[in-house]
């Protein structure tokens, strides 16, 4: 990962471009090799988003799926896995290119221990911009109900392009950016001295990364929930003019009865699928990082 608090810069290697290119191609590789876990989890998710959607107990979403069939059960599972690797790439190379870049310009005005998650800000931001359209195309794809009027990925495609981008690719990018930008910033800010402190218990440096981008991605999972919802209901609908944010979450804080116990359904499944994707993301990208050099675990530094 990139540098951490109190982690000095050389500024020769804060010049080298193949330095920045190694963060892009290990948080590309992390997360293409987290993609089989994702394929395996995958039905795990679909249940998720039903419950979210629909609002129903974990067995009557089983059921839904089960009554679909196991033809339709991996419908929409390309966005996600295309997804997934152009992600990492994205998110762990900006991330860490920003990281230098405010290293550098902003070394007498942001705290050193800030520095990550500020970086990890900006990089949610971009990041929200280039995927909210994969986004909004699983969604449709994995929405029951719109299985008879899109019935494959291209026919999603080409009515999202009929529509304005508001509405069609770009629905939901508000919500999409505040998630992201919270929760990249959040992650890249705990996840090392959450890795320290694991660190401290004697576990060799890749268990201790797993731990920490297992526990540091279940905490921000669960914290940002609420988002992942809306984002669900107001992406899975086609048609229409759209309505605000604003208005959305009303009529979602309406619909699950003003209970934050139902607005929360699911999240038990969402910590699952995060301790198996991000644990073995964080391992894999924090020890390919440390192998040429550029580890930000305490015992580098």
């Amino acid at each position: 990962m990139a540098g951490s608090p109190g982690h000095e810069m050389d500024e020769e290697g804060l010049r080298d471009p193949v330095v920045h290119f190694h963060s892009y191609l290990h948080g590309g590789t992390s997360s293409l090799i987290s993609t089989l876990p994702t394929l395996v989890v995958f039905p795990v998710y679909k249940t998720v988003f039903r419950q979210q959607l629909h609002n129903s107990p974990v067995h009557q979403a089983v059921a839904q799926l089960y009554k679909e069939g196991p033809v339709k059960l991996y419908r929409g599972v390309v966005p996600p896995l295309l997804m997934r690797t152009l992600n990492g790439t994205l998110l762990f190379g900006l991330q860490d290119t920003l990281l230098h870049q405010l290293s550098i310009s902003f070394k007498n005005v942001i705290s050193a221990s800030a520095l990550p998650a500020v970086a990890g800000f900006g990089a949610g931001i971009v990041e929200a911009i280039v995927f909210t359209p994969f986004e909004r195309v699983q969604n449709l794809l994995q929405n029951g109900l719109n299985d008879r009027q899109l019935p494959t990925m291209k026919s999603v495609l080409m009515r999202m392009k009929s529509e304005k981008l508001a509405v069609g690719f770009y629905r939901g990018f508000l919500p999409i950016t505040a998630r992201n930008a919270l929760g990249s910033s959040l992650y890249f800010g705990l996840k090392g001295p959450v890795c320290a402190v694991v660190a401290e218990q004697g576990l060799p440096p890749m268990i201790s990364s797993f731990i920490s981008g297992t526990l540091t991605s279940m905490a921000i999972s669960l914290a940002l929930y609420p988002l992942s919802v809306l984002v669900a209901n107001m992406q899975a609908q086609v048609g229409g003019e759209g309505i605000g944010v604003l208005a959305c979450w009303r009529m979602l804080w309406t619909s699950r009865q003003q209970s934050v116990t139902l607005l929360y359904r699911g999240g038990s499944l969402v910590i699952l699928r995060s301790c198996i994707t991000w644990g073995i993301t964080t391992a894999v990208y924090d020890q390919q990082q440390k192998q040429s050099g550029r580890s930000d675990n305490v015992e580098n530094l």
